[in-house]
C-alpha cells in the first residue's frame, strides 16, 4: 500500500499498523461504543416506525402485523450489530462480549415489552 508523504518507512513500501492508525486518527477497535449507540438508535427508529402503524394508522396496519415487523427488523438489526462488533475486533485483543450481551439482552427485553403491552 502506498502511503502519503510523511508516513511509512521512507519509501521501502511497507506500512505498519501505527502508520495506518496515525493516518486514520483512531482505530476501529475502539469504536464499540459508537456502534452500540448506532444499534440502539436503529432499534428506537424501528420502534418509532412501527408505532406510527400502531397509533396513527390502526385501521390500515393490524397490531399483529406491526409486532411481526418490529420483531423481524430487530432480529436483523441484532445480527448486523453482532457481526459489526465481531468483525471490528477481529485480530485485536479487545473483548466486548459483555456490552454485546447486555445490548442484545436489552433489545430482546424491549421487543418483548413492546410486543406484550403495546397495541393490544
Amino acid at each position: 500500500m502506498t502511503l502519503p508523504k510523511g508516513f511509512g518507512s521512507g519509501g521501502a513500501g511497507g506500512s505498519s499498523s501505527a502508520d495506518i492508525e496515525r493516518m486514520i486518527g483512531r482505530r476501529v477497535e475502539n469504536m464499540t461504543g459508537m456502534i452500540t449507540a448506532s444499534f440502539w438508535a436503529a432499534i428506537l427508529a424501528t420502534a418509532a416506525g412501527t408505532a406510527a402503524g400502531y397509533f396513527y394508522y390502526p385501521w390500515a396496519y393490524p397490531t399483529a402485523s406491526g409486532h411481526f415487523a418490529f420483531i423481524v427488523l430487530t432480529i436483523i438489526e441484532t445480527i448486523g450489530y453482532i457481526f459489526c462488533v465481531k468483525v471490528m475486533e477481529e485480530g485485536s485483543n479487545k473483548n466486548s462480549n459483555g456490552i454485546v450481551a447486555a445490548s442484545v439482552g436489552g433489545a430482546a427485553a424491549f421487543v418483548l415489552f413492546v410486543s406484550l403491552f403495546v397495541g393490544w
